[in-house]
């Protein structure tokens, strides 16, 4: 049983920063794609970034291209998204994403394990 766990979440002023993490636990990763997506109140959810687990290729959005980044520390399990000089805009819940895909995947149908989100809010 795949189990994602996200942290790292809090509250943040305009231009600050924070780093989510998320534990991925129940196998090994290597034939997987592992993203970051968020979802504010009244919004569908929003792919972030992604890459994946055996040659690290790396995907981002437009919204977060040199503001995020993504990075994976395979000997813990652990996916990281830095995210810098965050944005009111920022606020929502973050999640983070498995997909048995050996390439970047962008859209949430394309992953199959999520963990359970951890809320983000960016002052103004």
């Amino acid at each position: 049983q795949v189990q994602l766990v996200e942290s790292g979440g809090g509250l943040v002023q305009a231009g600050g920063s924070l780093r989510l993490s998320c534990a991925a636990s129940g196998r090994t990763f290597s034939s997987y794609a592992v993203g970051w997506f968020r979802q504010a109140p009244g919004k569908e959810r929003e792919f972030l970034a992604a890459m994946t687990w055996s040659d690290r290729s790396i995907y981002y959005a437009d919204s977060v291209k040199g503001r995020f980044t993504v990075s994976r520390d395979s000997a813990k399990n652990m996916v990281y998204l830095q995210m810098n000089s965050l944005k009111p805009e920022d606020t929502a819940v973050y999640y983070c994403a498995a997909g048995r895909s050996i390439r970047v995947v962008t859209t949430p149908s394309q992953y199959n394990y999520w963990g359970q989100g951890t809320q983000v809010t960016v002052s103004s």
